[in-house]
């Protein structure tokens, strides 16, 4: 078993021989570094290498002896992990093949071990119809729940096969749910559900619409080629060029996976410069976002490595400087960032008003033999930075899986909240500067986040009632086994507890939140990894999406969106909106991407295994009706460049009722990122009568009145001049032939997962 400082150990001899040999190049450095901590985490007993797992159980298959019962029980095992790693793998007919082989080897009499291995042999079944219709044969409506259309599957082999297997499951146990909602979800597969379902074992109303309808989105990521498949990731929608088009940037967490840079083309196009821009060259990320930590007008990337991996995912997280050209440099052994802790979410801010951008990063700690605390970086404002953690009471144990920071209390300061998979939830409140030191403190108890304690995942800081004060999401991720149980229980009107649920906490105004999620209709399972908040109908009130699961391949539960009902309720319009994706979701990110005025959603796919990558979805927003919009461009002088932290309240009067919309300029939930340009909708109303900008460091307020909607104004800090800029828009579903590629040609690559045979 490797030592826990082993690939640190590696790396410190790594970059000091290429010191010695004055080759020094940051971008080599890193990786070669990711590299070597590749090869490090391929063990048998690391849950997400199933390639180790394979030949290590290959391998015991090959030299255990067979001249015994006991022998050939302990056979019978190792073939079960080894069907199992060729699943994870994405070998689902060599899976079958074994599982068959088993089955015939098995005692009939051997009831539990004979159930397990039919269970195994419907998923490979059902994973192979997914496969040859959904991966190879993708089409815009594939996996969409609930499946119609091009997404009903014409080659129907394999979710027949394994109807024939879950039908004789629930005939042995007719509670088991999980099979249930599969056989469902088998027959919907293949445009049978639901007058082919026996009655006994159908789910009903599976298909009925929400009870508030929207208009269906489109999934063109078809059309645009922006369809990249790959394992669970992380994904941006910005502008990293300055030609104020959105681009698109996305991770895999694989380290055999690079990333992929799109650049926006402006014609409804997209040019695949990953090669160029030098961002295909680094390999895993399971999350990222945007900054300019520099301060020079230009998007920079941060990429976090290692979540889940436990003792393998001591991985290094990436700062990736943007130079301006097209090119972008790795800068994390410069700046001071470079750490190995397992991690997927930080977050970005001005802590100490500075007017440059500090981190926070939030690790994972999962046992107390491997401590791996949260970090603070300040930043120095020369490219560095200075790890404060200890100093600013921020170094916290816990396995955090989501942060985010905003100014909950309105006294200037930015705060941040931290939602992790044990009981606590933390509310950390800045208490500004003092002796040179950013201070926080522990607000949890007295705030009333202390009631929450079960295993939470995504959260972010946003006002989803328009008040101006911030509210805190938080999204559940307590569950036993495959969500599918969940899914059913919940179709089926069983009680699921707190499984799955969100969590919506409204500011009082007075330092304390009062949980809201039963009053708003929020209490519905989900199971949210990636999350993120838009507004698709431009009333002003920020919508949800949710991209859901977990690593398990029977959890084939859809995505789901949630629809704002002017900060009253959360109405689930999931299957009228199209948008409920089965695979594995990620990280979402809401953004205009056809220059429409409509908010349309692009979301990153994949599972935690090779065989699980998918193709990412972008769901294009017809537009819900003729509200109106602005969209704010905000650029710092004495607040950090990007912005980030400062607030904008838009106000106008709707059907005679003078209102206002309030927005912090981010990038959205702690699981994907929108672009730092604000949407923002204002209903009906046909003028805006004022824009106020409050600054982040400075304070500085300004204030624009009688402003036209339907436009994008860029807003500089202590510029009166409002710049509005011209963009055409486009539409995808008039585009063919995909991506436009300027790279060189490439070894051919396994559709399963774009990696090279």
């Amino acid at each position: 078993m490797r030592h826990p400082g082993l690939v640190i150990f590696l790396v410190s001899v790594l970059l000091t021989y290429n010191s010695c040999l004055n080759r020094h190049d940051s971008n080599k450095e890193m990786v070669d570094l990711l590299a070597v901590v590749d090869h490090s985490e391929y063990k048998y007993n690391n849950t997400f290498c199933p390639a180790a797992k394979l030949a290590f159980y290959d391998s015991l298959l090959k030299n255990t002896p067979t001249n015994s019962p006991m022998a050939n029980m302990t056979l019978q095992t190792y073939a079960l992990y080894e069907a199992k790693a060729l699943l994870e793998l994405g070998h689902e007919e060599a899976s079958i093949k074994v599982l068959d082989t088993l089955l015939s080897r098995i005692n009939p009499s051997d009831t539990s071990r004979i159930i397990g291995v039919l269970k195994e042999m419907a998923m490979a079944n059902l994973r192979f119809g997914e496969r040859v219709n959904c991966v190879y044969n993708h089409a815009a409506s594939s996996c969409v729940f609930p499946i119609q259309g091009d997404g009903v599957q014409l080659d129907k082999r394999g979710t027949s096969s394994a109807i024939r297997i879950y039908e004789a499951l629930l005939k042995h146990n007719p509670n088991d749910l999980e099979s249930r909602w599969l056989l469902n979800i088998a027959y919907m597969s293949i445009g049978k559900y639901p007058q082919s379902v026996p009655n006994t074992w159908l789910i009903p109303n599976l298909d009925t619409d929400t009870d508030q309808l929207v208009k269906p989105f489109t999934d063109m990521a078809i059309n645009t080629g922006l369809n990249t498949n790959n394992q669970a990731g992380g994904n941006i929608v910005d502008d990293f060029n300055n030609d104020n088009l959105l681009d698109i940037v996305t991770s895999s967490w694989s380290l055999s996976e690079g990333m992929h840079y799109t650049r926006n083309n402006g014609n409804g196009t997209f040019t695949n410069v990953s090669d160029s821009s030098g961002l295909s060259q680094f390999t895993g990320g399971l999350n990222m976002m945007q900054t300019d930590y520099n301060n020079d007008g230009l998007k920079d990337i941060f990429v976090l490595r290692g979540a889940w991996k436990g003792k393998y995912g001591k991985e290094p997280n990436s700062l990736l400087r943007n130079n301006g050209d097209g090119t972008f440099s790795d800068v994390t052994k410069e700046s001071g960032l470079l750490s190995f802790h397992p991690t997927q979410t930080a977050t970005w801010n001005d802590f100490n008003n500075d007017g440059w951008l500090d981190l926070f990063i939030g690790n994972e700690t999962n046992s107390v033999g491997d401590l791996n605390t949260c970090e603070f970086f300040i930043n120095n404002k020369n490219g560095t930075f200075t790890e404060s953690a200890v100093k600013s009471k921020l170094n916290i144990a816990a396995f955090v899986k989501g942060v985010t920071s905003g100014d909950y209390d309105n006294d200037g300061w930015q705060d941040i909240f931290i939602s992790t998979l044990g009981d606590q939830k933390i509310l950390l409140k800045n208490e500004g500067v003092k002796d040179g030191v950013v201070h926080f403190k522990n607000v949890t108890a007295q705030s009333g986040l202390g009631s929450c304690h079960t295993k939470t995942f995504p959260t972010c800081f946003f006002d989803f009632d328009n008040d101006g004060w911030l509210d805190i999401l938080i999204c559940s991720y307590e569950f036993s086994g495959s969500l599918a149980v969940y899914a059913a229980k919940e179709a089926l009107h069983i009680s699921t507890d707190s499984a799955g649920k969100q969590y919506l906490f409204r500011n009082n105004h007075d330092g304390t939140f009062e949980d809201v999620t039963d009053k708003v209709g929020l209490n519905k399972v989900a199971f949210a990894m990636g999350m993120n908040f838009g507004d698709i109908d431009n009333d002003g009130y920020p919508d949800l999406y949710l991209g859901t699961g977990n690593p398990l391949y029977q959890s084939l539960v859809p995505n789901k969106m949630f629809r704002n009902d002017r900060g009253k309720r959360f109405i689930d319009v999931t299957s009228s909106a199209r948008v409920g994706n089965l695979q594995k979701g990620h990280g979402v990110a809401f953004a205009d991407l056809d220059n429409d005025g409509d908010q349309d959603i692009y979301i990153e796919m994949g599972g935690a295994y090779d065989g699980d990558a998918y193709q990412n979805s972008l769901f294009i927003n017809p537009g819900q009706n003729n509200n109106n919009w602005i969209n704010l461009n905000l650029e710092g002088t004495l607040s950090n460049r990007a912005a980030i932290g400062s607030r904008i309240k838009v106000s106008f009067t709707e059907d005679g009722v003078p209102r206002s919309v309030y927005r912090d300029v981010n990038s959205g939930g702690s699981f994907g990122a929108n672009p730092l340009m604000q949407h923002i909708g204002i209903g009906t109303a046909t003028i805006i009568d004022s824009i106020q900008i409050t600054w982040a460091a400075s304070k500085t307020v300004q204030v624009f009145r009688n402003i036209k909607p339907r436009q994008t104004l860029k807003i500089k800090e202590n510029s009166n001049e409002l710049t509005r800029v011209n963009i055409n828009p486009v539409d995808f579903s008039n585009i063919r032939g995909g991506l436009i590629s300027c790279s060189p040609a490439k070894t051919p690559m396994n559709p399963k997962s774009n990696k090279k045979f």
